[in-house]
């Protein structure tokens, strides 16, 4: 029940126990001195009546008891902060690695749906929300509940009368608080969005401060900014105003028990059913037992605040992964897609991206994927490695259907090139070395020079261990796409993905690494996206897509005689 509630681990759930042990543990030593207090009392009121120094003769009785409730309350305090503090810092470290364990599973649909700031925020900024709710406020509210319920069978088995006194104000107050979860759920999702939009503004501000400027339209860009930023105090106002109300309105409700046992302890003294001392006894508990309680609605506030949190992961623990073998026992590297069926959005009415697609990239030969924007070139090869799940059909590799593969299994028989290079602010050595971890630096610079890359690293102030900055800032469009296709070379898969790989060059740069790749992919089934159709000229066999389906293949001699839609887009770019 606490794992699914609180999206916690195996190993989360049986801490969370332990910690709500441990806080019940602590809370009850808490009113074991009301007992020592207790017996003080009526020594007190004793030696008033008989004038006899009760409380000389028992000095060493008292002093004794409070060093050994002191250290009692001590070893109470360190295993609860131990069962409660430190597992949950075990527990936020262990949920972040399996929340990232998720995601690497997950297909790129989930992430096609998400914002990336949501992501980050569900990692980071829950689990810390979540640290603090785990550690503290779950094993204390439940603690406190379980010390409650124990604390209310002895007083009412000692007197329902004032028990009922001091017990009836704690769950009228939690009432208040619970009619207020529904409105500070909603102002905790409104705050979160809230953030969300103020971050990603920000980001897109830093992002887009070029072109900004160049517009003149800063100042316009940053008034809209304010605009969020000002949304978010207004929402964290909002956010903490609706808890702070009702825990204020719960704290008030509680405090009338003390009331409610002067008032009727003081009729029932005088009534003569209700002795002083035990008066005096429910007087000190009442004044005890409520403190945790001040405590607990304030967690309580915490956690409901904190549920908004558990459902955002709820929801990407939920999400179906991609699942399959370790191993991927094909026999050859050939592609072949057999009546393909794919949208990005998996409901009924959703329109396909590709209809029908069927095809075969033999080994050893280049196939190239051709046609309009927007006819899902790119979609067939992320599909062929398995980036999303088909609809319908068959893709297979070497014979074996590839939604059978575990997909980072999958993945190590594939060199992509994407047409958006991603970079990092690390050295050109290590962006290159991204293709084998285990490669050599005379390895790196192989394919560094296959990629025809030499000749702007030697341009670089350090050469290879020349940091490129953030997504390779300091290169043009054209060497970031080289770097990436030293990547390619450098982990020699047997198949490979060119999405636009040469897009960014000039037609020197193009034509040079086309020479390195037609050296180095002999023997590899090879997959090449293009919009010029000069790339493709040497390709063995050319796929023309059209409206997502397959309007021609063939060698280029033959598309060219057939004049159909390759022949069009041939003539097109004037050659």
């Amino acid at each position: 029940m606490l794992k699914k509630m609180f999206a916690l681990s195996d190993k989360g759930a049986k801490s969370l126990k332990g910690g709500i042990i441990a806080a019940a543990f602590y809370n009850l030593c808490l009113m074991i001195p009301v007992g020592l207090l207790m017996k003080l009392v009526q020594d007190m009121l004793f030696s008033i009546e008989s004038g006899e120094p009760v409380i000389q003769k028992n000095i060493v009785f008292y002093l004794i008891g409070a060093v050994v409730l002191f250290t009692l309350i001590f070893a109470a305090q360190w295993v609860q902060y131990n069962k409660t503090y430190t597992t949950a810092y075990e527990e936020s470290a262990n949920r972040r690695i399996v929340l990232a364990e998720k995601m690497r599973k997950l297909p790129l649909s989930f992430f096609g749906k998400k914002d990336i700031a949501d992501l980050t925020t569900t990692i980071m900024g829950d689990c810390t929300a979540l640290e603090r709710t785990f550690s503290n406020a779950m094993p204390m509210l439940f603690g406190t509940i379980v010390t409650f319920i124990l604390i209310s069978i002895g007083l009412i088995v000692t007197d329902y009368r004032m028990g009922l006194c001091i017990l009836l104000p704690v769950p009228l107050a939690t009432l208040v608080l619970f009619l207020a979860r529904k409105a500070q759920q909603k102002a905790e999702v409104e705050n979160v969005q809230a953030r969300r939009s103020a971050y990603d503004g920000v980001q897109e501000y830093l992002d887009t401060i070029q072109e900004l400027k160049s517009a003149s339209r800063e100042d316009e860009y940053l008034k809209g900014l304010e605009g969020k930023l000002a949304q978010v105090v207004k929402c964290s106002f909002r956010n903490e105003l609706i808890p702070g109300s009702a825990l204020a309105a719960a704290q008030f409700v509680v405090r009338f028990g003390l009331v409610a046992v002067l008032f009727a302890g003081g009729y029932f003294v005088a009534e003569g059913t209700l002795t002083i001392p035990m008066f005096l006894f429910f007087l000190i508990v009442a004044g005890r037992i409520y403190d945790p309680f001040s405590s607990c609605f304030m967690l309580l506030s915490e956690i409901f605040s904190a549920l908004v949190s558990v459902e955002r992961m709820k929801e990407m623990e939920a999400t179906s992964i991609q699942t399959g073998k370790s191993v991927c026992a094909n026999q050859g590297y050939e592609i072949e897609f057999r009546d393909v069926v794919f949208s990005y959005k998996k409901e009924e009415d959703a329109e396909e991206v590709l209809s029908g697609i069927s095809f075969v990239a033999k080994q050893g030969e280049v196939t190239a994927l051709v046609g309009p924007s927007g006819s899902g070139k790119s979609t067939v090869s992320k599909l062929a490695a398995r980036f999303w799940d088909i609809d319908s059909g068959k893709i297979t590799l070497g014979g074996v259907d590839i939604s059978e593969v575990e997909p980072e299994t999958l993945l190590k028989n594939f060199a992509i090139v994407f047409q958006d290079v991603l970079l990092f602010d690390e050295s050109v050595m290590e962006n290159i070395r991204l293709g084998r971890k285990d490669a050599t630096d005379e390895e790196v610079r192989a394919a560094a020079q296959a990629a025809q890359c030499e000749e702007f690293i030697e341009r670089l102030p350090e050469g290879y261990d020349t940091n490129i900055g953030e997504n390779g800032s300091f290169l043009s469009g054209g060497e970031r796409q080289r770097i990436s296709i030293a990547r390619a070379l450098l982990k020699n898969a047997p198949v490979v993905l060119l999405d636009e790989a040469t897009a960014s060059m000039d037609a020197e740069s193009e034509t040079l690494v086309q020479e390195a790749l037609s050296t180095l992919l002999a023997g590899k089934t090879v997959l090449v996206i293009a919009h010029r159709m000069r790339t493709v000229a040497n390709a063995d066999k050319i796929v023309v897509l059209d409206g997502g389906k397959v309007a021609e293949q063939g060698t280029p001699e033959e598309l060219l005689r057939n004049q159909g839609v390759f022949s069009r887009l041939y003539v097109a770019q004037g050659l």
